[in-house]
């Protein structure tokens, strides 16, 4: 079998065995979210802005913490996600909490067989799309599901961070979307000491590769902010130094470990 061309079924097996070790983890604090924290964080709420009224696609969305948080703040959400234990449990997370929030299960490129709607705003974040070999397409479905004017909203994991080994010690990867990333873990970012292994196939994706996806495809550039700290303790060798804020503690704040993309779909 070729791996790399297999990399759908891959990939969903692999989402659908973290998802419970997910659910029960300190990482994504189910509890505290079921009882009205939001899973947001300031970067992205400061880029969403009011969104009161709001309609919003959120791809990726695993099992959908942000998308009902997006709806807690008045947004009409549709979340997007190619796991199907993701999405039932995203679906249960929902009807215990009366959210107005949808969900569809599909792999990203094929939602149009999915979806036939268009949003005042698209949002994805933090490690999405690392799952995608296809950036111009990414950008194509993303112009096709704004509205006229609408915004893309998207925070990311810096492709330097991703250059390195699991321990920052090397660069142990291509900056640049040179070939498929198929690699085997234990445990998992939310909870490394699970006792569950998955398969996965990945890609790096610069900057000019990112950004040429969104502007080939009627989107122009508004804001793109860099940041030198994570929100999320998801890496290996980290420090806290501030609430919610972590960097390499070796590498300090000599990395960009985060940035953010505003782009608006042109008037046609």
């Amino acid at each position: 079998m070729n791996i790399a061309n297999n990399y759908i079924e891959i990939n969903r097996q692999s989402w659908n065995n973290r998802t419970e070790t997910h659910l029960k983890s300190e990482f994504y604090n189910l509890d505290g979210f079921l009882k009205g924290e939001t899973s947001l964080n300031s970067i992205e709420l400061d880029l969403l802005g009011d969104v009161k009224g709001k309609s919003i696609l959120h791809l990726q969305c695993h099992f959908g913490q942000d998308s009902i948080s997006l709806s807690r703040l008045g947004a009409k959400v549709t979340g997007v996600d190619l796991s199907d234990k993701a999405i039932e449990s995203a679906r249960k997370i929902a009807l215990e909490l009366d959210a107005d929030t949808e969900f569809i299960c599909c792999d990203l490129y094929d939602l149009e067989n999915h979806l036939d709607q268009q949003f005042d705003i698209v949002f994805t974040s933090y490690g999405t799309i690392t799952w995608l070999p296809d950036l111009n397409r990414w950008g194509q479905l993303i112009e096709k599901f704004l509205k006229p004017n609408g915004r893309f909203v998207f925070v990311e994991f810096h492709p330097v961070v991703w250059m390195f080994d699991d321990h920052f010690d090397k660069i142990g990867y291509s900056y640049f979307n040179t070939a498929p990333i198929v690699e085997t873990e234990n445990g998992t970012y939310a909870d490394k000491n699970a006792a569950i292994t998955q398969s996965y196939v990945s890609w790096n994706h610069s900057m000019s590769e990112v950004l040429s996806g969104l502007l080939s495809n009627s989107l122009t550039l508004e804001a793109m902010r860099e940041f030198d700290y994570s929100p999320y303790n998801c890496f290996n060798e980290t420090v806290e130094f501030e609430p919610k804020k972590y960097r390499i503690k070796h590498l300090e704040n000599k990395i960009p470990m985060v940035y953010s993309i505003v782009a608006k779909k042109k008037l046609s």
